[in-house]
């Protein structure tokens, strides 16, 4: 037999005999007085052996347990770390001691009892009751050292939770993160409003959609690849800082620094430009590392990030720095195409002289560690960006990197209801070449154009990128509480025979 499947019928038979003892294995609730961080903080001026006559009661998880014939030594966790409790056989009683030492690692219990301080300066509550809160039927994964398969660790993130306080540790920061960004939007007058998730006319991004169908208005409809649209009707309408947290869908791979699924955080500013939008961003920045570590320098994955300096390149400047190609000649795809594989871009059939810039961008943006604007992006990469007051064959369009990520995109919005029908023409051309992200026509939000939107600027940030680094974590799955896994199905002569 399996080994674990001996270790849970072993559980099974406890949970039979409990029941026998007329002992309830799944009660209704439990009155929780402290949590195991706040017992440490509030008692860590206890001299040695030194006990408190305050009663607490806390609930958790059984981690670990050494018994020692009549008493006995456990730790729990729960949401804020974890805490040792002492349990013997004159305080619980002889019967409700032996209960203790059945219990099994991963069962969830309430302790009541009292706070001393170890010869070894322990916080530790000694047990004057143990309540058993659920039985645990399965055993947590590899004796509480954690999940080693990346996997399990995806596949079963409540059991990675349960056993890897790094990975909790992550999810908190996540929610400081984006507990900051609200206050911060707040601090500057900015809205919060929402817009669909479902939508008829995809578009904000340069992205390929999820397609869904609506039964009751017998309608395809796509899952929002952006905000972005919606939000510039909002400023039409009259708002004039707005901006949105919320999900977005991207029908492309998934990989370490992309999940079908993730999470924005995109603003509108009337009455400002990119210039402005930098500046918003990059005190955004710096509020989050003030907040999380007290200073703007930490480190991310070996390197020490200063977020004190911002370095500004063109984008046709840096891909001549950083691949020593000057790109600003290319006149035909065929060329886009010939430069694009002598630097090994796989996709080369897609390429065009419209995202050569783009491709090749992606080739050295992880050197790109210490706060970086690419801007001035060439005009046609983005058909919602304003037209540079400098050089009309630019965009005034911004793109921060830390750490080697791209963290956000940003422009002036283009405003002219006439240019963006024009370059919404131009995004169907490109889309009839065989780019699948290029956008599609959007008739409804050039209408709105006509009514009069005003000068603004928008930053559409990616919110996982920003948890990867001020968590300092590798992939955007260690970030996402359950990232998209690819289904596992089970094996039946029906899909064997579609494998065949």
């Amino acid at each position: 037999m399996d080994p674990e499947q001996v270790l849970i019928n072993e559980r099974i038979g406890k949970l039979k005999e409990l029941k026998a003892l007329n002992v309830d294995a799944y009660p209704y609730k439990y009155s929780q007085t402290h949590h195991a961080e706040q017992i440490k903080k509030a008692f860590s001026h206890l001299k040695e052996h030194e006990k408190t006559n305050e009663t607490v009661s806390i609930a958790g998880r059984l981690m670990t347990k050494r018994d020692m014939g009549k008493a006995s030594f456990a730790t729990m966790t729960d949401q804020t770390g974890a805490i040792q409790i002492y349990a013997n056989i004159d305080n619980l009683g002889e019967q409700n001691y032996k209960l203790f030492r059945k219990l099994d690692l991963g069962d969830i219990l309430g302790v009541k009892g009292i706070v001393f301080k170890t010869k070894t300066g322990e916080i530790t509550v000694e047990a004057k009751e143990v309540t058993l809160l659920s039985k645990s039927l399965r055993p947590l994964p590899d004796k509480y050292h954690g999940i080693h398969d990346p996997e399990i660790k995806y596949r079963k993130r409540y059991l990675d939770l349960a056993t890897e306080p790094k990975s909790k540790k992550i999810f908190v920061t996540r929610a400081k993160i984006l507990e900051i960004m609200r206050e911060f939007m707040k601090k500057n007058s900015f809205l919060e409003v929402e817009t669909p998730i479902l939508q008829s006319v995809y578009g904000g991004a340069a992205a390929k959609p999820f397609k869904t169908h609506c039964d009751a208005y017998d309608s395809d409809l796509f899952l929002s690849i952006a905000p972005e649209l919606y939000l510039k009707k909002a400023l039409v309408g009259g708002f004039e800082r707005v901006y949105e947290i919320t999900k977005k869908f991207r029908n492309e791979g998934a990989d370490r620094m992309h999940n079908p699924e993730h999470m924005t955080l995109e603003w509108y500013q009337s009455y400002a430009d990119y210039n402005d939008g930098m500046k918003l961003f990059e005190n955004l920045m710096k509020e989050i590392a003030m907040n999380l570590f007290g200073k703007l320098e930490f480190e991310y994955q070996g390197h020490k990030i200063n977020l004190n300096k911002w370095k500004k390149i063109p984008l046709l400047d840096a891909i001549k720095e950083y691949l020593g190609e000057d790109v600003r000649e290319v006149k035909t795809d065929a060329e886009a195409k010939k430069i694009a594989q002598k630097h090994g871009v796989k996709d080369i059939n897609a390429v065009t002289k419209v995202n050569l810039p783009d491709e090749l961008m992606k080739l050295f943006r992880e050197k790109l560690i210490q706060p970086t604007f690419l801007i001035d992006y060439p005009v046609e990469m983005c058909p919602l960006a304003k037209i540079s007051r400098k050089d009309s064959t630019k965009a005034e369009i911004f793109q921060p990197f830390v750490g080697g990520m791209e963290l956000a995109r940003a422009y002036s919005e283009l405003n002219d209801p006439k240019i963006q029908a024009e370059h919404f023409k131009e995004q169907e051309a490109e889309r009839k070449k065989g780019n699948k992200e290029a956008m599609p026509t959007d008739t409804d939000f050039v209408v709105a154009l006509e009514h009069g939107m005003p000068p603004a600027c928008g930053v559409g940030i990616g919110v996982e990128r920003f948890v990867m680094l001020f968590s300092n974590s590798s992939t955007v799955r260690d970030v996402v509480m359950f990232p998209f896994m690819k289904p596992i199905v089970a094996e039946t002569p029906e899909n064997k025979q579609k494998k065949a």
